[in-house]
């Protein structure tokens, strides 16, 4: 018994350690450190964006803006106007009452709605449905005849009234959804829809090349006089009832001393046949002063972003394989990019845009996602398991005037050689939809500022924060 006490004494004397020593020593080589980089440089450019099909957009943008620090948009609309049904019959003696071209409007307008707004009305040269491009870039040749002319304000948010033409009913005073309304010219209608004959009603096509389509422009003529002007949206689906409205006159069906009043719409609608949109630019000395600089020119003070079609802004990270070089091996925690509005750019009505997108170039020029932005499609690609889109950001901080996106995967890539950087780009977005493709469903822009080294000074900054780590 004596002995094996003593053995466990032993053993209890040779286990105790003081608390300072318990635990793992730390190799030197392991230890990780925490750095913030930011001033990376950043360069930045406004450049042309590029033309797009527009032949399937959710609302279709109409009018002038002239904007002094961007330029001036004009946006008019090429229309295909449809049968109601097959075969339609006007009926015995049908006698045009009226027409009127209805155009929905499409939830937004931007620039000065207090401004007057002169709109022509002419039907096209050309079967709209047999063209094989619709680019926005492409103009669609009219005839010369007026057809119909509005010289007025507009009201995008304003419910309309109208009378409901019932057939063997007492006619009703309904309200519509906020539409422009321009009354068509009789004789036109006469000749080009209600004289057709069975044969060119039959079928959609077949009307479709006898009547060929209407064309909606802004009088050129009045634009200088519209002052700021502004820009305006339809909407073109199924459920919209957009279209070339006929009231006519035609003998009862059950008797020849009686006469039935019908009315019928024409529909336009991009479900059934082609509508598009034709924008041109004209960019103000100071953004053409961007466009035409050469590469290796200084940075300019502010970059411009406009949408439809209208001007991007191309960044490049110079300083990230500088970076590499020098640090080494390091792990991104967390990358963002500032990007500050102008200030004194945002003055009505030039509103600032309420979101932008950031996107990259792949090897082929095609746009991509960023991969903190990649979420896939949920079928044949799922994305980068990375991607969080409600952290992406890109919504505009209306209290600090910026906005911000957390670009990590892409800068850890970058750095990694994981990608190359073949082109990153900003440009005005929807605030409701994310497009990488040039947006045609909104027309606000933002200017926005450039990399500089004084932010403390008050300057307007593009900057990219790095919060990393390495191992020594």
């Amino acid at each position: 018994l004596d002995l094996l006490t003593l053995l466990i004494s032993l053993f209890l004397f040779a286990s105790c350690e003081k608390t300072s020593t318990i635990g793992l020593e730390i190799d030197p080589t392991s230890a990780i450190q925490g750095n913030l980089i930011d001033t990376a440089t950043i360069t930045s450019r406004t450049v042309q964006e590029d033309a797009a099909a527009t032949n399937s957009l959710t609302r279709y943008p109409f009018g002038f803006i002239n904007d002094p620090l961007l330029g001036t948009t004009a946006s008019s609309v090429a229309l295909s106007v449809n049968l109601p049904l097959d075969a339609y019959d006007f009926g015995t003696n049908a006698v045009l009452d009226s027409a009127v071209l209805v155009l929905n409007f499409g939830g937004e307008f931007y620039g000065d709605s207090t401004a007057n707004y002169n709109i022509d009305v002419h039907q096209l040269t050309n079967n709209l449905a047999k063209e094989t491009s619709y680019l926005s870039s492409k103009v669609y040749p009219t005839q010369s005849a007026l057809l119909a002319n509005y010289n007025g304000k507009v009201f995008p948010a304003t419910p309309f009234k109208v009378t409901d033409v019932l057939t063997g009913a007492k006619d009703t005073l309904k309200t519509v959804t906020p539409q422009l309304r321009l009354k068509l010219d009789n004789s036109f209608i006469t000749n080009n829809i209600v004289a057709l004959p069975a044969t060119s009603l039959k079928y959609n096509s077949y009307f479709q090349t006898a009547f060929k389509g209407l064309h909606v422009q802004i009088r050129p003529t009045s634009q200088t006089a519209m002052g700021n002007g502004g820009m305006m949206f339809f909407n073109f689906a199924s459920t919209a009832n957009s279209g070339v409205m006929l009231y006519y006159r035609k003998q009862n069906a059950t008797t020849t001393t009686l006469t039935d009043t019908v009315s019928v719409n024409f529909p336009i609608s991009n479900a059934t046949g082609p509508v598009a949109a034709s924008v041109v630019h004209t960019n103000s000395t100071a953004v053409q002063a961007q466009i035409n600089a050469t590469a290796n020119a200084p940075q300019f003070a502010v970059t411009y972003l406009k949408p439809l079609g209208g001007l991007r802004t191309k960044l490049a990270f110079p300083y990230l394989k500088k970076l590499k070089a020098e640090v080494g091996k390091l792990v991104v925690n967390k990358a963002e990019l500032i990007v500050d509005l102008s200030s004194g750019t945002d003055v009505a009505p030039f509103k600032v845009a309420p979101r932008l997108a950031l996107y990259r170039f792949d090897i082929a020029g095609q746009r991509q996602n960023l991969p903190d932005n990649d979420t896939g499609n949920g079928s044949t690609y799922f994305g980068d398991p990375r991607a969080n889109a409600a952290a992406y950001g890109g919504y505009f901080d209306s209290v600090n005037k910026r906005y911000v996106f957390t670009v990590t995967a892409y800068i850890q890539d970058l750095l990694d050689g994981k990608t190359e950087d073949y082109g990153t780009f900003l440009a005005v977005t929807p605030s409701s939809t994310f497009e990488v493709l040039p947006s045609f469903n909104t027309a606000s822009r933002a200017v926005i500022g450039s990399f500089k080294k004084n932010p403390a000074a008050g300057d307007n900054i593009l900057k990219l924060n790095i919060y990393y780590t390495k191992v020594n």
